[in-house]
């Protein structure tokens, strides 16, 4: 099996010479939540509409499930499903209209799906009542439902919470974490409500004015936003014996510019302080350091600045 299932190198898209994308290189593997963090306008939208198929590069290519020519990328894209800007439905169809005409315009034979899909999404008791007269919430999950339509190996949902009450941003995290934990499914999915994703995505892609700013993981992401005093002094080797000797604590960590994260007595910063003081250790930086997801994001991207 091919190690990855999407792959894109220096993607590049402008509009008049003004760039939406430029230089993209990103990969995506096998049955992880991938989460795309960006600005209105920072490319998200650009990037699903390309990965799709409802743009075209401008430079740069694009590799799905192994395959790059552009022949081969029109047959892998019936592997994928998504819902990009607005849930895809025919506003006069009942939801199981709706899913009916998808299903037989992609061929897929199975007419049970529909009711799986209906009941998957939270939608089964709809009945009779037109698409066009359901709330946001419901047309975001029938456009979730219409892109689940023949088992996509690959989801692209653009932002699929938007509208959701709670307890429906609870029911879609959950059907998600199932679809990529049971059916090995890779999803990407871009979200302006930064905390969910944290709750949701395996992987974080950042991304400013069209580039690609950062991707990590989750382990990662826990790293960099883990709370800890960050110390710093002209005496590594020392600190280390002294925080292990005489804090009796190994739950640190040296940074590759000799500061070290020490993740212990977080309410305790001045008694560290005394001891460090007390063996000899001149410290020039001793801070309660961490962020959220938001703070982390609002870093990256260089300013205090709405996500």
């Amino acid at each position: 099996m091919n190690p990855y299932v999407l792959k894109t190198n220096n993607l590049t898209k402008s509009y008049n010479g003004s760039f939406a994308l430029r230089d993209v290189s990103i990969t995506m593997k096998p049955g992880k939540i991938y989460g795309l963090i960006g600005q209105n306008g920072a490319g998200k939208t650009t990037l699903m509409r390309l990965l799709v198929g409802l743009s075209f590069p401008t430079e740069g290519t694009i590799e799905l499930f192994g395959h790059s020519s552009e022949r081969d990328l029109q047959n892998e894209r019936k592997r994928l499903g998504c819902m990009i800007e607005n849930p895809g439905f025919i506003p006069n169809m009942t939801a199981k209209e709706n899913l009916r005409f998808r299903r037989m315009m992609r061929g897929v034979p199975n007419v049970e799906i529909e009711g799986e899909l209906l009941e998957l999404v939270g939608l089964a008791d709809t009945g009779n009542k037109k698409a066009k007269n359901f709330s946001l919430g419901m047309k975001q999950r029938l456009g979730i439902a219409i892109a689940l339509i023949g088992n996509p190996e690959l989801l692209i949902l653009d932002e699929p919470i938007n509208g959701l009450d709670p307890l429906g941003v609870v029911e879609i995290r959950n059907l998600l974490r199932k679809l990529c934990e049971e059916r090995q499914m890779t999803i990407l999915i871009s979200s302006h409500n930064l905390p969910e994703l944290y709750q949701t995505a395996t992987d974080y892609i950042i991304v400013h004015k069209g580039k690609v700013m950062q991707a990590l993981t989750l382990e990662q992401l826990d790293e960099r936003c883990k709370h800890h005093i960050l110390i710093r002094c002209n005496e590594t080797e020392k600190l280390v014996s002294v925080l292990e000797m005489e804090l009796y604590t190994t739950n640190y960590k040296v940074m590759p510019d000799r500061n070290v994260k020490l993740y212990d007595y977080l309410n305790e910063k001045e008694r560290v302080s005394k001891v460090l003081y007390d063996n000899g250790i001149v410290v020039t930086n001793l801070s309660i350091e961490g962020d959220t997801l938001e703070n982390y994001f609002i870093s990256v991207i260089g300013g205090d600045q709405d996500a």
